[in-house]
């Protein structure tokens, strides 16, 4: 199958990538693909099953479940569309992705959990659909890879129907973001190397796996293009031609965990860490989550780590 076994991006493509954003984005994201539900822990079980419905729910509510023709833009590998058809949020799904091996993969995904779902090699920016044929278009950590998120915005209003709905959720903000890269990159400096000293030295990951995440982390900073402000992104959302636009932010306590875990896990050997520690970030992160919930009482929303926008295409 196309996509499968392709090569990692050499230091000459990501120097190519620097000067071409959506080559950047199809070279990463190709390369990502075949790995890419491991290094980011997804699943299409309970765990992320609950995790896509809470945001879908946390940002738009429970009305009108299921919704009948989904578009998810920038599906990647399918987490979040799938695991809101598995929720009953969704019925039938269209994924997008400027990607073709994350196309693939989505597709292959779909097939797996007992079920088909129509796929597209697409920018978000000139969707290929007429318009008024969607009734919800929903994306996840997607926006802040758009070049011009106004317009595709257009582009998600157009395809939808009078009355439908967009929901984008997962999007990093300006401060979450900063506080994350930081907690990361002090990770990886600590970790890779504190695994060089003897006692220490199984714990390594091999130089070429290390090299590989190097290059991986350079292609990111290619194709992370934004961060946003709540208040700014609804306004925008409206610009584009939507009504009743509304964001919400999730995860303070809960990134400021999460990423440095996530970090660790990439700087170390796989085979130290086993089900328990899976478990112990799993359960750590509902825990924080949760207080997290009580904390956006008081805590100004611009701090947390991830926003999520929704709005309707006025009827």
């Amino acid at each position: 199958m196309a996509g499968e076994d392709r090569p990692p991006a050499s230091a000459e493509d990501v120097e190519r990538a620097w000067n071409d954003t959506k080559l950047a984005q199809v070279l990463y994201h190709d390369w990502e693909a075949q790995t890419y539900d491991d290094k980011w822990s997804i699943s299409f079980d309970e765990r992320c099953i609950s995790y896509a419905r809470d945001r879908f729910t946390a940002a738009a509510g429970s009305d009108g479940w299921p919704y009948g023709r989904a578009l998810e833009i920038g599906a990647g590998t399918g987490f979040f569309s799938l695991n809101l058809r598995q929720a009953g949020v969704l019925d039938d799904v269209t994924v997008t992705d400027i990607s073709p091996g994350m196309v693939e993969a989505a597709r292959r995904n779909a097939r797996q959990l007992g079920f088909e779902i129509a796929g597209e090699v697409a920018d978000a920016e000139q969707l290929p659909f007429p318009d008024e044929t969607f009734d919800v278009v929903v994306g996840h950590a997607v926006i802040h890879h758009l070049p011009d998120v106004e317009q595709a915005f257009r582009e998600m209003l157009r395809v939808l129907r009078p009355g439908g709905r967009v929901v984008i959720c997962g999007e990093p903000t300006k401060y979450g973001d900063k506080v994350a890269r930081a907690l990361s990159r002090a990770t990886w400096w600590t970790a890779t190397r504190a695994t060089r000293l003897p006692g220490l030295s199984g714990w390594a990951r091999s130089q070429e796996e290390l090299d590989e995440s190097s290059r991986a982390a350079a292609l990111e900073s290619v194709v992370d293009l934004h961060t946003f402000d709540p208040g700014a992104l609804t306004a925008l959302v409206t610009r584009a031609g939507f009504t009743h636009a509304d964001a919400v932010t999730e995860e303070l306590t809960a990134a400021w965990f999460g990423w440095p875990v996530r970090t660790f896990e990439h700087a170390v050997s796989p085979d130290r860490l086993g089900w328990g520690w899976a478990m112990f970030a799993y359960k750590s992160w509902l825990r924080l989550s949760a207080a997290d919930r009580v904390l956006a009482r008081v805590v100004p929303r611009e701090l947390f780590y991830n926003v999520s926008v929704t709005a309707v295409r006025p009827e």
